[in-house]
């Protein structure tokens, strides 16, 4: 979102942790979703990202009427971003479509975030939506996304992966290991198979372990260290600048597997590395300035008195 903002100098900005309302809200307050991007520890690293970069924070949204809305998720739409012009953005790779998805689109009166981020772009409550590449413009597509309201911009994390390339990081040729934080967002992980599998693709290569921000450190450490006792591991630090390091990269979900297939590593992945291929964000280098120029568009249409019609009905049988 900054880096985005950064290609509209000619208007004001302000930034928002993300955040609930209504029910959801009083859940996230009462300390029941702390699992999530809401919970009190991620929004205490985005605040103090928005304090050091010393940008304008209008937590919730509260203190102006906005023209435009920009957000990286729409498993969530709060009121008073509903109420205005909205700009989507693809954060990165999917959840998995697992049952909580298929219940959902089995019922889509349920809550959207039941299904995870398997359901972004299915809230209907934008004007545009820019994704990472014509890959993933042909998945929201065939999910139900309406291709008009499809922009293919990329996604400025995953832009330019070779820029990677120049880092501090003092470590070379090992096998990288990107957790993910399936067990606190409640998700199935076998861990000690997973990390069963990451010894044996090491083969003897030493082990690096980049844990994911969510993740119990403590507790990912002290498995880790059980299974490859002289493995490195780190809670903090540039993922990207690790593998661009590395020998070899081992992923679950995680969207750092786009940065490893970019640079050309070797990568194990829960994910089909075939389809993951084809999902590949395009590495041109300018996507905030793409996003820019959508919310330019999405902006003046609102001048202009022009709306897109927003919120189609939901096929309860989801396209193949």
């Amino acid at each position: 979102m900054h880096q985005v903002a950064r290609e509209l100098p000619e208007h004001e900005h302000a930034f928002t942790p993300y955040y609930c309302d209504g029910a959801l809200d009083w859940a996230h307050r009462a300390g029941f979703g702390e699992f999530t991007v809401a919970g009190k520890k991620l929004v205490r690293r985005c605040l103090d990202y928005l304090e050091r970069e010393r940008l304008h924070v209008d937590y919730r949204g509260r203190q102006s009427a906005y023209d435009l809305v920009v957000t990286c998720s729409d498993v969530i739409v709060q009121r008073n971003a509903r109420a205005t012009r909205l700009v989507l953005v693809q954060e990165g790779i999917l959840d998995p479509e697992g049952w909580e998805y298929r219940l959902w689109r089995r019922f889509p009166l349920l809550p959207r975030f039941l299904a995870g981020t398997a359901a972004t772009g299915l809230s209907h409550a934008y004007d545009r939506f820019c994704v990472a590449s014509g890959g993933y413009r042909d998945h929201f597509v065939s999910r139900g996304v309406p291709p008009e309201r499809v922009a293919v911009t990329g996604i400025p994390n995953f832009d330019d992966c070779r820029r990677y390339l120049e880092n501090d990081f003092p470590h070379r040729g090992y096998v990288l290991v990107c957790s993910s934080d399936a067990r606190e967002t409640l998700k199935r992980d076998d861990r000690a198979a997973f990390l069963r599998r990451c010894v044996e693709i090491a083969a003897g290569r030493p082990l690096v372990f980049k844990l994911h921000p969510n993740e119990n450190e403590a507790r990912a450490t002290r498995e880790i260290h059980a299974v490859a006792p002289s493995a490195l591991v780190f809670a903090r630090g540039s993922a990207e600048a690790m593998i661009a390091n590395c020998d070899a990269l081992v992923t679950q979900y995680s969207s750092t597997v786009f940065v490893g297939l970019a640079l050309g590593k070797e990568c194990h992945s829960y994910w089909d590395l075939a389809q993951l291929r084809r999902l590949l964000p395009e590495q041109n280098g300018c996507a905030a300035r793409k996003i820019a120029t959508v919310c330019r568009e999405v902006v003046a249409t609102s001048r202009a008195g022009a709306r897109l019609p927003r919120f189609r009905p939901l096929a309860v049988a989801e396209a193949r």
